[in-house]
């Protein structure tokens, strides 16, 4: 029998379900998949998590195999989903088939994408593992690879069938990958809920299913009104374009959640420089990135390497730079034609010893 769902999301083909509860991939998912039917069921995870969760999830599915791909950014690309379509291939997958991204934000994004183009398109769940899978990139059916000049450049728009998000898997997670997904959870305060800032903040910690509630509410918000992010949905964004730029700049050497903090920071300065923001805007974010244990300074990396890369994001249009700044906490904006010399000032004013 399956169970109720936390929380739906409208996508293009109706409202999929997001369950967040602890034993998800023991109960509510095998029930979800064995009401449903499909030739065979491909769980796609990483090296790290396919030992942790992988093969027993695949045990408690019907005609179902485990893929597992190196684990890491570095290999959210073209070749790497080249392999995947001949593991689907060589798995007896057909267009009858379920995909099942167990994982981190990259496995979903990487087995999204899989799914979206195998065969025009095969069935997908998402199954995330981390915090920040869970609270961001699980969410809302955006799949994609990276190219060399930048990320998710190669990509498409799959929605799930329903979301697990079992968050027992949350206990082996590493520290910096949690304090990653606080990242994300922060973003989604700082754009429309004031109130989960003050809930990550706070002395005694809420517990986690609700607070991956409010952030899920935060994108279901946006996506429903703007599923294709053509408009509001781009203030999911907020910090990302500076994100992307480290990430790619240091050879993702930096985590994303990571270089989301560094962004988030230089968001809100960037706010103030153009004149959109009170001037203690971005000591309200840095206190609350340092509280939550992130950085918010970067080392090693030029600013105008920072800003070549970002002229390949997909925020750039037309040759001119778009932002997602803030007014105030809960009050995003998108700014146009922000110049190339602000975006240096504020990537100069983060460098460490600056």
């Amino acid at each position: 029998m399956e169970s109720a769902p936390t929380l739906t999301i409208q996508g293009a083909d109706g409202a999929y379900p997001i369950f967040i509860r602890p034993g998800a991939l023991a109960d509510a998912l095998p029930a979800f998949v064995a009401a449903r039917r499909f030739s065979r069921v491909a769980v796609i995870s990483n090296t790290t998590v396919g030992p942790l969760y992988g093969e027993a999830l695949a045990a408690r599915l019907p005609d179902a195999f485990l893929i597992t791909v190196p684990d890491g950014e570095a290999h959210k690309t073209l070749s790497t989903a080249t392999a995947l379509y001949g593991e689907l291939l060589a798995g007896g997958c057909d267009r009858s088939a379920l995909v099942i991204a167990l994982g981190g934000g990259v496995i979903g994004d990487l087995a999204g994408f899989v799914a979206a183009t195998f065969m025009r398109g095969v069935a997908f769940i998402q199954a995330p593992t981390s915090l920040l899978a869970m609270v961001d990139a699980s969410l809302g059916g955006k799949v994609g690879v990276d190219l060399p000049q930048g990320k998710n450049l190669v990509g498409a728009f799959k929605d799930p069938l329903a979301v697990f998000a079992d968050t027992t898997t949350l206990r082996t997670l590493p520290p910096v990958e949690r304090r990653c997904g606080l990242a994300e959870t922060l973003k989604a305060g700082l754009i429309a809920d004031p109130l989960l800032v003050a809930q990550l903040l706070a002395s005694e910690p809420s517990p986690i299913e609700g607070v991956i509630a409010r952030a899920v509410r935060v994108k279901k918000q946006a996506v429903e009104q703007d599923r294709l992010e053509r408009g509001v949905r781009a203030t999911l964004n907020l910090g990302h374009t500076f994100a992307h730029a480290i990430e790619q700049v240091s050879g993702y050497a930096w985590k994303h959640g990571e270089a989301v903090a560094v962004g988030l920071v230089a968001a809100a300065r960037l706010s103030v420089r153009r004149g959109l923001a009170a001037p203690d805007l971005p000591i309200t974010v840095e206190r609350a990135v340092a509280a939550l244990g992130l950085p918010a300074r970067y080392s090693g990396l030029e600013p105008a390497a920072l800003w070549d890369a970002m002229r390949h994001d997909k925020k750039f249009r037309g040759g001119a730079a778009h932002f997602v700044l803030l007014r105030d906490v809960g009050a995003p904006l998108m700014a146009a034609d922000v110049p190339r010399a602000d975006v240096i000032a504020v990537l100069e004013s983060l460098r460490e010893g600056a």
